[in-house]
């Protein structure tokens, strides 16, 4: 696999510390780098805390795109949109996630571990770090967000 960005972040809570870690070790075995911002085990953590480590390496830009794994995703999306600059997207099959960077420039993809097979989760971080945005139509439709 082949990611389009070279700086990832990957962040999860309790929930989804397990997905995390298989995820991680996914990428590493490609030959990708990966941040991991926590946590270090699955105790029970707040999933907003998470969400902002990765969002602030996003908005500063030490991290390209970042990776957020709880329950459902839902929490961490809502969560990582609060912060300006990034376009958090719940990514639930292939289209929604080939979508979410092509149409959205999608700059963190949320993955729900409780609702997401593994391989389908695999399988999503790899079609997010492969897609491009189109830009064109797109672009200005993102600038206004």
């Amino acid at each position: 696999m082949k990611s389009l960005f070279k700086k990832i972040c990957i962040a999860s809570d309790h929930a989804g510390f397990k997905l995390k870690e298989l995820i991680k070790d996914y990428l590493i075995n490609k030959n990708i780098s990966i941040i991991d911002l926590g946590p270090i085990n699955d105790k029970s953590v707040d999933y907003p805390d998470y969400a902002k480590k990765v969002t602030n390496r996003v908005k500063s830009k030490k991290s390209e795109v970042g990776i957020l794994v709880c329950g459902t995703g839902t929490g961490m999306a809502i969560s990582a949109n609060k912060t300006k600059k990034i376009r958090a997207a719940v990514c639930y099959n292939l289209k929604s996630t080939r979508l979410s960077r092509q149409h959205n420039n999608a700059n963190i993809i949320t993955i729900g571990s409780r609702l997401t097979k593994k391989n389908t989760a695999l399988q999503l971080v790899s079609v997010f770090l492969k897609t491009k945005f189109e830009g064109g139509r797109h672009l200005r439709r993102v600038r206004k967000i």
